[in-house]
């Protein structure tokens, strides 16, 4: 297959009958959470003959995928690593042995992250193969789980998932996860070893099994929640139509993470700061091969992400279909395969051919990389949603989605915590039932027009200026930390300095660090102290405080280094 997918956009969108026209305002200052190393991943189970293919390593970096999940949903927990076989009569494709794939993510550059067999496994062998990994291959396998879908071992009378185990409580998991990361983190400390627990408002969420007091997430976590490194849930959003599978990313996972995070903060102890999220499977259950799923891919990717989860990974790169499902979704041919890829299917594309979700997902990479900014994006619509990223230099990324499948929108942008330069920005565009990606210069900072079932990246530089400032805000229940970061760009060398700005709101400054602050009202000056006094040309100064407020915390709108106006961003 041509990995050449990111070239001109191979479908034209159709003209639309009308252009809403939206709000978006982005405030640069108020941090999300910082884009991780690992958020955008993508599962290959062992089953998949074309995982090592030569195709593979490029078709995952073109995405942007940085993680890859291995052996891949219930296969895990029949996959015995060693000898490269499965239980329970599970296929294993020739040449998906643990090796060859550390080969195909190493040249991708995707870490792995691995899920140890619980069902038909031992906390013996899953620490054989940490030992193998990481102490004689080298290979730094940090990321490994305890098992798949758990819960569906017939503990609540679904039985999909394998398990040898005599009990099938959530009791004895948990009492068995605490025996693999004792032998797990004897082979190798620094491994991070997570649990798996059922989704919050998903089956069989609240409900208690025998053998349990409580239901399976209180339980586990109860019990293993000090010693894990990460708690794990899987989400496959049900819907009754594209418009409602667009709404599930901001109407669900908000409230996942929360609730997860609650019970972690219950039950983890002086831990529970250290103990992430991962959302290792996550997929629609329809319009999987068209271009409602295009939209609802970086769109749930990235409101995970924005909500604390550390990894997201998508089921799955190539996946097979049944082809008596085959239908038709707002123009183009859903084959009802959840992969981001075709497999090859006799009614499918060749394989490897990209689906909507694939360049959805590679949009991604065009709003940011790891080590950036998620920052707060907001839509006065419904039918739009915006996400954006500070880039580590000073660029701010937007990424609209316009949900409509009919009407363009006309999207006024706005910006508290960063000055855009005046400059035509770049902008990288998936349209509805296109075949790649497209790149050009239009429109400005503040006007952009999205099409219909669109994707649009707009890439801006912030303003020049003598001086520039990045102003990030952290806050909860009324209190708030501000850092403050003065880049000196046209100013010489700077030997004791002023910063001047003023809160729109009502925050009240109580303590500071790295400058000496006074506050008259809502007037602020920040000054040097002894060893940050001098700022040569090209260099920064940065400084912090903790305030409090009650009605708002707005960014400040001007800065005044040494009496300059500087650009902020």
């Amino acid at each position: 297959m041509s990995l050449a997918v990111t070239g001109a956009v191979a479908a034209v969108a159709p003209p639309a009958a009308a252009a809403s026209s939206v709000s978006v305002s982005v405030d640069a200052a108020l941090q999300l959470a910082t884009v991780p190393a690992t958020g955008v991943g993508v599962n290959i189970p062992v089953y998949d003959a074309n995982m090592n293919a030569a195709a593979t390593p490029g078709l995952l970096s073109t995405a942007g995928i940085n993680t890859v999940r291995y052996p891949g949903g219930s296969h895990s927990d029949v996959y015995h690593w060693q000898t490269g076989t499965a239980e329970n009569g599970q296929y294993v494709a020739p040449n998906t042995g643990f090796d060859a794939f550390m080969g195909t993510a190493r040249a991708a550059g995707a870490q792995p992250i691995i899920t140890a067999n619980y069902g038909s496994g031992t906390p013996q062998e899953a620490a054989a193969w940490v030992q193998y990994a990481n102490v004689t291959k080298g290979y730094g396998v940090k990321y490994w789980e305890i098992g798949n879908e758990v819960y569906g071992n017939g503990e609540y009378n679904a039985t999909w998932e394998y398990d040898t185990h005599s009990s099938k409580s959530a009791t004895t998991y948990a009492n068995n996860v605490l025996q693999y990361v004792s032998a797990m983190k004897a082979a190798d400390p620094s491994v991070r070893i997570g649990a798996v627990l059922t989704t919050p408002g998903y089956w069989p969420d609240g409900i208690v099994g025998p053998g349990d007091t409580m239901d399976w997430n209180h339980t586990v976590l109860s019990i293993a929640g000090s010693k894990i490194d990460f708690a794990i849930v899987h989400a496959y959003p049900t819907s009754t139509s594209p418009a409602d599978l667009l709404t599930k990313p901001q109407a669900q996972n908000a409230g996942i993470t929360g609730a997860v995070r609650s019970l972690i903060n219950q039950y983890a102890g002086s831990n529970a700061p250290n103990v992430g999220i991962a959302v290792t499977e996550a997929n629609a259950q329809a319009y999987l091969d068209t271009s409602p799923n295009g939209l609802f891919a970086p769109d749930n990717y990235l409101t995970w992400l924005e909500n604390g989860a550390f990894n997201v990974d998508w089921w799955d790169l190539r996946n097979g279909t049944d082809c008596t499902k085959v239908t038709t979704v707002e123009g183009a041919t859903d084959y009802n395969d959840g992969g981001m890829v075709s497999s090859g299917s006799p009614c499918e594309p060749a394989v490897n051919t990209p689906f909507p979700a694939y360049y959805g997902i590679q949009m991604i990479s065009r709003l940011g990389a790891p080590g950036d900014t998620l920052v707060k994006a907001a839509s006065s619509s419904s039918l739009l949603t915006a996400h954006a990223v500070r880039r580590a230099n000073g660029d701010v990324d937007v990424m609209l989605i316009n949900k409509d499948p009919h009407n363009d929108a006309t999207v006024n942008l706005s910006y508290t915590g960063f000055t855009p330069s005046s400059a035509t920005p770049t902008v990288h565009s998936y349209l509805k039932n296109a075949h790649g990606i497209g790149t050009a210069q239009s429109g400005s900072p503040t006007v952009q027009t999205v099409p219909a079932y669109g994707i649009t990246v707009v890439q801006m530089h912030p303003t020049s200026a003598p001086c520039r400032v990045v102003y990030n805000r952290n806050e909860w229940s009324g209190v708030m930390v501000g850092n403050v970061t003065v880049v000196n760009n046209g100013l010489g060398q700077v030997n004791g300095w002023s910063l001047g700005f003023t809160f729109p709101g009502d925050n009240t400054i109580t303590n500071t660090w790295n400058a000496s602050v006074s506050q008259s009202g809502r007037s602020v000056n920040a000054q040097n102290v002894s060893y940050d006094a001098t700022v040569p040309q090209g260099g920064s100064v940065q400084w912090g405080f903790r305030a409090a407020w009650s009605s708002s915390d707005a960014d400040p709108s001007a800065f005044w280094f040494n009496g300059a106006s500087c650009a902020i961003g």
